[in-house]
């Protein structure tokens, strides 16, 4: 397939202009002031702005489907649909224009008038509970204006296209939505065209053939802009496609924006589901050739901020292994992105399945080495689904200014990507917008989302520039391709040699006395633990027992405070098991004294000293000192050797070091193997600026306090 056909086919959108239309729409939100307040205008706007859509549509042919109906009430569906020209009809004689007719009747009419669609549009109004709205109206005297102002709000598709109708859905969402989640972000049109565009620059030969089933799945569907967008641009490639459009959207509103939007489009909408991906797979026998999708960014699965039933419901997922949607582990509470992309690798066709996943920063490289996201890295590195990683512009979405990334996955990588990763730096290719959507300042152009596209087909590392004429500016913009191993890495422990010098004076004894060792220790005394279980009356006998055991440890510690005491000197011992063994002798026949207790106290009361005798075991081995524990990521295409020759013994000569995982152990809470992933994007594409030299900008500050003082000096003579 010719990257040239790509671009031509997906670049032929106009500049779409909806500022009228959703002018009106707000007109009629502000008269709902007062008795709505303005997060609820939603409940009567979207419904309203749906109902006159769907009534536009089927205007031409209205007459002809009640004539149908009148002749035959008990008409099929499919002969009503048929005479609509849409998969959806309404059967009686209503409009808005003519509800307004009968004014008195308006609340029993209006609600004849929705009973009247076909079923699949009845249930978009019940979802909306839009029937209930009518009477709150009506209650409030505001039902018959906002009927009158709808009926005169032109959104006849021959008007006002899909495209254009998407825009105005997108911005009524995201003026009802400013105080929204900082997860609530709507995709700009342009963003979507850009992942299509990638999707199908390679590896989608198959898609041409006549007839092909073609399956497309959004699990963050919203209200389907990348779904519809995925299916014209396929359709516009292979007219005879059948194009199958899979969803899932936990938002009513949303849902009940994208149904609508599909059946005017006639796009079978029987797959769009009013569900939460994380609670369920709604397509469980389903694999997708194509999966494109926005999740929220930074919202929780876990926890208090988590929706009813998801943390269990991920959590009952994640026991199934490998035959579940979450093989490769769990990320932290608080964000759900990287539960979202094992859910698409699981949907993804077998051998040829692709995915288009936008994310915010954190899925790159959030968590420490074992931490779920880490691992979930590593199995796409490992299972080599990977394709690309581009960085995009920050300002391009409405409600969040912060840079985002879009993951390109396959199960089906040409022969060239195997083992490889791409990453594209795009965070230059953008145009300013002539007037500012929210945070969107920006815009990725078509000739910016075309050189992109190309950049990732080449597969080919090196750097393009492209004139922006707005900007004024050659934009930047680069590819790198490495090993996928270089993104994965061990995380060895470093330490250094045991040498302290050890002494028992007063201060010593004070710093020991007031140590987390001595006051926040669940295995000797907590005295926050202490305090509480002393105050709580009555205690049961759980609360009793723990109460004894930090009873015993105040006890235990005030003894060896004590004992210390009659010890105070200011003789130092260089030599810590020396130092260990007078400790030993000093605190004999202290009730609950142990060696690992005693060798505690002893790290308490000593400091490193690097002129201190090294410590060795009995076969000659340098012990460590636990408290200079430091780690060192290196990568898998690393030599460690090399690595500590050139970044650590340099800074700590006598370093000793290892990988602190034991193979020959099953994995557990302290066994636990220490290879991860990250992906440090900007770390690849940092240029490195010289500053200006200080001459230059003294140069500077003298030229402008030069400018500064005879500007004043004329303002003083002006003033005179």
């Amino acid at each position: 397939m010719a990257q040239t056909k790509i671009t031509e086919v997906m670049m032929d959108d106009k500049t779409i202009d909806a500022s009228k239309e959703i002018a009106m729409v707000f007109s009629i939100a502000n008269t709902l002031r007062g008795p709505y307040k303005p997060d609820k205008y939603k409940d009567v706007i979207i419904p309203m702005i749906i109902l006159r859509r769907l009534e536009c549509a089927l205007a031409p042919k209205k007459k002809a489907v009640v004539d149908a109906f009148k002749k035959n009430p008990a008409a099929p569906a499919q002969l009503l649909c048929k005479k609509s020209g849409y998969q959806f009809y309404n059967t009686c004689e209503f409009d808005l224009k003519k509800l307004l007719t009968e004014a008195p009747a308006i609340v029993e009419n209006l609600t004849f008038y929705i009973e009247s669609f076909s079923p699949n549009v009845q249930a978009i109004f019940e979802e909306l509970k839009f029937k209930e709205e009518i009477k709150n109206l009506d209650k409030n005297n505001r039902l018959l204006g906002v009927v009158k102002k709808f009926s005169e709000l032109e959104l006849d598709p021959e008007k006002v296209d899909n495209v254009k109708m998407g825009y105005m859905f997108e911005e009524i969402i995201r003026r009802f939505s400013e105080n929204a989640s900082a997860g609530d972000h709507y995709t700009p049109r342009e963003v979507i065209r850009l992942l299509t565009s990638i999707l199908l620059a390679e590896g989608c030969s198959d898609i041409f053939s006549e007839g092909r089933e073609i399956t497309v799945l959004d699990m963050a569907c919203g209200t389907g802009g990348m779904l519809s967008t995925a299916h014209d641009f396929i359709v516009r490639m292979n007219p005879d496609a059948n194009v199958r459009l899979f969803g899932q959207e936990n938002s009513p509103e949303s849902h009940a924006i994208c149904l609508a939007d599909m059946l005017i489009k006639n796009q079978t909408a029987e797959n769009i589901r009013f569900a939460d991906t994380m609670k369920e797979d709604c397509f469980e026998d389903t694999s997708m050739r194509f999966v494109i999708a926005n999740p929220p960014f930074g919202e929780a699965w876990g926890g208090k901020d988590a929706g009813d039933g998801v943390e269990k419901a991920v959590r009952k997922e994640y026991k199934k292994g490998n035959n579940g949607r979450f093989p490769a582990g769990l990320p932290t509470t608080g964000d759900m992105q990287l539960l979202f992309m094992q859910h698409a690798v699981a949907k993804m066709q077998k051998g040829v399945g692709r995915a288009a996943i936008i994310t915010n920063g954190s899925p790159l490289f959030s968590g420490n080495t074992t931490s779920g996201e880490s691992q979930i890295r590593r199995y796409l590195l490992e299972n080599d689904l990977i394709e690309a990683i581009i960085g995009l512009p920050s300002q391009l979405f409405y409600n969040t200014d912060i840079a985002i990334y879009a993951f390109i996955l396959s199960k089906g990588k040409r022969k060239e990507r195997k083992g490889k990763v791409q990453l594209i730096d795009a965070t230059d290719m953008w145009t300013p917008l002539k007037r500012s959507l929210g945070k969107k300042r920006r815009e990725i152009s078509k000739e910016q989302i075309t050189l992109i596209t190309e950049i990732y087909a080449d597969f080919a590392p090196g750097r393009k520039t492209q004139w922006c004429e707005k900007r004024k500016h050659e934009c930047v913009i680069e590819s790198k391709i490495f090993d996928r191993e270089e993104f994965l890495y061990k995380e060895w422990s470093v330490y250094q040699p045991l040498q302290r010098r050890g002494v028992i004076n007063a201060a010593s004894i004070e710093a020991l006395r007031t140590s987390a060792y001595f006051t926040a220790n669940t295995n000797i005394f907590n005295e926050a633990k202490f305090e509480e279980l002393e105050q709580t009356d009555p205690r049961d006998a759980t609360d009793e027992k723990a109460y004894q055991k930090q009873i015993k440890g105040r006890t235990f510690t005030a003894a060896v405070i004590e004992a210390l005491k009659a010890q105070e000197s200011d003789k130092e011992y260089d030599d810590f098991s020396k130092f260990v063994a007078v400790l030993k002798k000093a605190l004999a026949g202290i009730e609950g004294m142990s060696d690992s207790r005693l060798n505690g106290i002893a790290m308490e009361l000593s400091f490193i000293d690097k002129t201190a005798v090294v410590q060795k075991d009995r076969k000659g081995r340098v012990i460590i000192d636990p408290t200079t524990k430091d780690t060192e990521i290196i990568r898998l295409n690393q030599d460690e050797k090399a690595y500590m020759d050139a970044e650590v013994y340099p800074h700590i000569p006598d370093a000793i070091y290892f990988y602190d995982f034991d193979e020959s152990k099953a994995e557990s809470a302290t066994n636990k193997e220490k290879l991860g992933a990250e992906f440090p994007f900007t770390r690849y594409f940092y240029v490195y600026h010289e500053p200006e030299k200080a001459d230059d900008l003294l140069a500077q500050f003298m030229e402008l306090e030069s400018s500064l003082t005879a500007k004043i000096a004329a303002l003083q003579k002006g003033a005179e």
